[in-house]
């Protein structure tokens, strides 16, 4: 008796594929024509990390405080893969309105190969919304200030007010906007920087789990905003 297994291209679900030769472990190549992709069957899998599903639980897990070698050991898989996974994502957030009644702004210090090799992060929030707005990342500085207000900017996104710290780099960077001067106005995103604590294992305050590199530590952000504002990866 024969069992016939009907195969798609697990990239763009065609079934038009053709045999492409075999891999050095002798099992079947494919070729779908209608993406160009080759792929092999999940029947031939023999390692886990070729299996599709596993990268999307790579990046799930990557955004719920696990680290680099503990996914590696959960999934039994390579720190490669991981690594892999993590510096070929491509996510980015988009403004989900043009006008906003208030934005909260604050800054966020992280450090890649050591504490003295500062990254510091500064980003716009939405309180009600839950919404990380727009970021970018620099020194602790007047220049990166203004670089979150230009970037607000060219995203045509508007506001009535824009709440801060004492910050003298705030103060001067959005000066000509509406602002709430103040920690009593800034407790909406003071909670979602201990969101990303959590959700970013290189964030957390103690732990020897931090960034050797500077991709991989901005990848793991954007990954993380990502599922923060649209939970779904």
């Amino acid at each position: 008796m024969k069992i016939l297994i009907e195969l798609t291209c697990p990239h763009c679900n065609s079934p038009n594929i053709v045999k492409n030769g075999k891999k050095s472990n002798h099992t079947q190549n494919y070729l779908c024509k209608a993406c160009s992709k080759q792929f092999i069957s999940e029947v031939a899998r023999t390692y886990k990390g070729t299996f599709f599903y596993i990268t999307n639980m790579i990046k799930m897990m990557l955004v719920r405080g696990m680290g680099i070698r503990d996914i590696s050991i959960i999934l039994q898989i390579s720190i490669e893969k991981v690594l892999k996974t993590l510096r070929t994502s491509e996510y980015q957030i988009l403004p989900a309105k043009t006008h906003y009644d208030c934005l909260e702004i604050d800054e966020f210090w992280t450090y890649v190969g050591k504490k003295q090799h500062k990254q510091w992060l500064i980003y716009a929030y939405h309180r009600q919304t839950r919404e990380i707005v727009a970021y970018v990342w620099g020194k602790r500085d007047l220049e990166t200030a203004k670089t979150l207000r230009r970037r607000l900017k060219q995203r045509g996104v508007t506001y009535d007010y824009v709440a801060m710290d004492t910050w003298e780099s705030f103060l001067s960077a959005f000066s000509e906007d509406k602002k709430l001067v103040g920690k009593e106005y800034t407790k909406g995103i003071e909670g979602n920087n201990c969101k990303l604590r959590h959700r970013i294992r290189r964030a957390f305050r103690k732990t020897c789990c931090f960034s050797k590199s500077l991709i991989n530590h901005l990848k793991a952000f954007d990954l993380a905003f990502f599922y923060c504002n649209y939970a779904y990866i």
